[in-house]
C-alpha cells in the first residue's frame, strides 16, 4: 500500500473521529445544560405553589390583631422581591429571604394559642411545610443537575469544547450562612422527678 494513500486515510480517520467526538462532547454538554435549566424550572414551579400560600397565610394572621405587623410585612416583603426577580441568582436570594421570614412568622405564630388553634392557620402551615420539603429535594437535584455540567466543562478534553461554544458554570445553590447556624436551645423549667 501507498504510504501516502495510508497516510490519507489515517487523517481521514482521525478527522472523523475528532468531528464525532466533537459532536458528542457539544450534544451531552448541551443535554447537561438543560437538565440543569429543567431542574431550576422545577423549583420554579413549587415555588409558585408556595407563593400562592402566602397570602392566605398572612391573611390568617391579619384577623389576629396583635400578630407582629414586621413580621408579615417581611413576607410580604419578600414575596415581591421574588415576583421582581429575573435571573436564577436574584430569585434564589429572594427565596432564601422568604425562608427566613416564615421561619421568623412560624416562630413568632408560637406565642399566640389562639393563632394556632385557627384551623385555617394550620392548614396553611401544614401546606407550606410540605412545600418546603419539596423545594429541599428539589434544591438538592438542581444542585446535583449543576455540579454534574460544572465538572464536565471544567474536565479536560470538554473543557475545550465548552470553552469554544461559550458554555459557563451555573451556581450552586447555597443555604445562607445565618440558616447554617445553630440556635438556641431552649428547655421548660419543669421540676426533676423526686424518687
Amino acid at each position: 500500500m501507498n504510504p501516502l494513500l495510508l497516510i490519507g486515510v489515517l487523517l481521514i480517520f482521525g478527522l472523523v473521529g475528532t468531528t464525532i467526538y466533537l459532536i458528542g462532547a457539544y450534544n451531552t454538554l448541551i443535554q447537561m445544560a438543560n437538565d440543569a435549566g429543567k431542574a431550576w424550572a422545577n423549583i420554579d414551579v413549587i415555588l409558585k405553589q408556595r407563593h400562592d400560600e402566602l397570602p392566605k397565610l398572612v391573611e390568617v394572621c391579619n384577623s389576629y390583631m396583635g400578630f407582629e405587623r414586621d413580621t408579615l410585612e417581611a413576607v410580604t416583603k419578600a414575596r415581591t422581591a421574588y415576583r421582581n426577580s429575573v435571573t436564577s441568582d436574584d430569585k434564589a436570594s429572594a427565596e432564601n429571604m422568604i425562608t427566613g421570614a416564615l421561619g421568623k412568622l412560624f416562630a413568632v405564630a408560637e406565642n399566640y394559642p389562639e393563632l394556632k388553634a385557627n384551623q385555617d392557620f394550620q392548614h396553611v402551615q401544614d401546606r407550606i411545610s410540605t412545600i418546603e420539603e419539596t423545594i429541599a429535594d428539589r434544591r438538592e437535584f438542581y444542585n446535583d443537575s449543576v455540579n454534574l455540567y460544572n465538572i464536565r466543562i471544567a474536565q479536560v478534553p470538554d473543557l475545550w469544547v465548552a470553552n469554544q461554544m461559550g458554555f459557563e458554570s451555573k451556581p450552586l445553590l447555597a443555604v445562607p450562612r445565618g440558616d447554617r447556624e445553630d440556635g438556641p436551645l431552649r428547655f421548660a423549667n419543669r421540676p426533676h422527678p423526686t424518687a
